[in-house]
């Protein structure tokens, strides 16, 4: 409850009386017109009452906001609007205003997105500790990585369920299945045994991450979707933050790596939360109603482009991240605490280039952002592996800033440009073709170096891999900001989304 007291003059009068069109939309009550109640909001409950004396004016807000998981983030600035301290379009708010239901699924969908990053990340980083573990070499991790990755077939069929019998059915029992799966790697008694395991686990979690996105973009109203995507992309950094600090558990022994695992435990309780809580999108129920919808084929040049654009761009993205540690260390001779550090510097900042480049991308445009940043992140990346000292950190930063700002407006188009009914189809087999597209960089960049090539070189020319994106993005891609899903996509012209 908020109460502030004011000067009953008028133009402090004019304001309090007026009915908020803020974070809430407020309407008279019918029955006391000193009583505002919301009439579209992201309020479970709502009520604002005025009263007027002789020399003050008092407005008591009684309200209760429901975001699982993350509301205590929310709390201050929410009530600090409240009390019109600060302006509801802050950095930290989404461009449209929410309802109940929006901020219920956002909030959801942020705790299973760490779920995700956890299990995509625990195989990476455990497996030299598993391997030394094992007995098993420098080329038994190497293979055992590409097994794992290959596994990426095993998420497909989840994507295929999500458009037939929903989205909700599907993300609850793969919320549920990666963590198990990434639990029984604890239990493994051989190198080969754990791979198995994670190369069953980790598309599990794969999956999970394409679904949430599918949920996020037929949740989120038209000019929030890529605001969402920053969010949910910050949500999955904490969870792969969490399976990076929980390696600490991996110097108990030359088995601790196995109790990191049995963190992925933490992750049910999420799953639970989706059980519960989680609703089937609007946009798939509309479709269940519509005797006229039906399953429509792919578009196949829709397709083709993004595929195209997934699997050139991580040929540069997935060896500029996965080899960074190790140019650090062989090149510039860095040890694992300043390499720590490092990471912690320039990538803090890095959510903050999430929320600016969400914003942007809904408010003014993806392409325009996406001509800057891409390109610009791009160029600070090379010079980052081609300087040391102050400019290896400056560079790292700014690539840090931008490449995170072009983040959303990319990784929107994925969910954006397809229908309903092969929505989840289309993100499963783009995500494929991503990853297929690091496998490939990883390789190349790996046998370059080994034969002798700089990190310089090889990360240079891995780079024009962005500028074949930038190009592909600014000739073909549509704008897609302020527009609805089925403005894009004819196929669901037909449907009618309640709230």
């Amino acid at each position: 409850m908020v109460t502030r007291t004011w000067p009953d003059d008028a133009e402090h009068v004019a304001t309090v009386e007026q009915p908020r069109d803020d974070l809430v939309l407020e309407v008279r009550s019918d029955d006391d017109d000193a009583v505002y109640l919301q009439k579209h909001g992201p309020f479970s409950s709502y009520r604002r009452v005025v009263e007027r004396s002789e020399e003050t004016i008092t407005e008591t807000t009684t309200y209760r906001l429901t975001i699982p998981w993350f509301g205590w983030l929310f709390k201050l600035p929410v009530g600090q609007v409240i009390r019109r301290r600060i302006s509801h379009r802050g950095f930290w708010s989404p461009p449209d205003r929410l309802d109940t239901t929006q901020v219920l699924v956002i909030g959801l969908l942020a705790a299973a997105s760490m779920s995700a990053a956890f299990v995509n990340t625990l195989f990476t980083q455990t497996a030299e500790f598993a391997a030394d573990d094992f007995g098993v070499g420098d080329a038994g991790v190497g293979y055992a990585g590409a097994i794992v990755r290959a596994g990426i077939i095993f998420a497909l069929p989840a994507a295929v369920l999500a458009d037939r019998i929903g989205r909700r059915r599907v993300i609850v029992a793969v919320a549920w299945i990666a963590p198990i799966l990434s639990l029984m790697g604890a239990l493994a008694p051989s190198f080969p045994v754990l791979v198995a395991s994670q190369t069953l686990g980790r598309p599990m979690g794969i999956a999970l991450s394409f679904l949430i996105g599918v949920i996020a973009a037929e949740e989120m109203p038209k000019n929030t979707r890529a605001f969402a995507i920053s969010v949910l992309a910050m949500a999955s950094g904490f969870g792969a933050g969490i399976a990076v600090s929980s390696l600490a558990l991996a110097d108990l022994g030359p088995s601790g790596w196995r109790y990191v695992y049995v963190v992925s435990v933490i992750w049910c309780v999420v799953a639970l939360d989706l059980t519960r809580r989680l609703p089937e999108t609007r946009r798939f129920t509309a479709t269940e109603r519509d005797p006229h919808a039906h399953a429509p084929r792919l578009d196949r040049r829709r397709l083709a482009l993004l595929g195209a654009v997934a699997f050139i761009g991580n040929i540069f993205i997935s060896p500029a991240s996965f080899f960074q540690n190790s140019y650090l260390s062989d090149v510039r001779g860095w040890d694992a605490t300043t390499i720590g550090i490092f990471s912690l510097v320039v990538g803090t900042p890095a959510a903050l280039g999430l929320l600016i480049g969400g914003r942007f991308a809904d408010t003014r445009g993806r392409k325009p952002l996406i001509a800057v940043v891409l390109p610009f992140s791009t160029l600070m990346v090379v010079l980052a592996f081609s300087f040391g000292g102050p400019l290896l950190w400056l560079f790292s930063f700014l690539a840090g800033i931008t490449g995170s700002m072009a983040f959303p407006a990319m990784a929107v188009y994925r969910t954006e440009l397809f229908p309903t009914g092969n929505r989840s189809r289309a993100a499963g087999i783009i995500t494929a073709l991503a990853l297929i597209g690091g496998i490939g960089g990883l390789l190349g960049t790996g046998q370059l170096v080994d034969r002798g090539w700089s990190y310089s070189s090889v990360i240079g020319m891995m780079a024009i891999a962005q500028v074949v994106v930038t190009i592909i993005v600014l000739t073909s891609y549509p704008e897609t900001a302020h527009r609805e899903l089925e403005e894009m996509n004819p196929e669901d012209a037909t449907l009618i989304i309640t709230s």
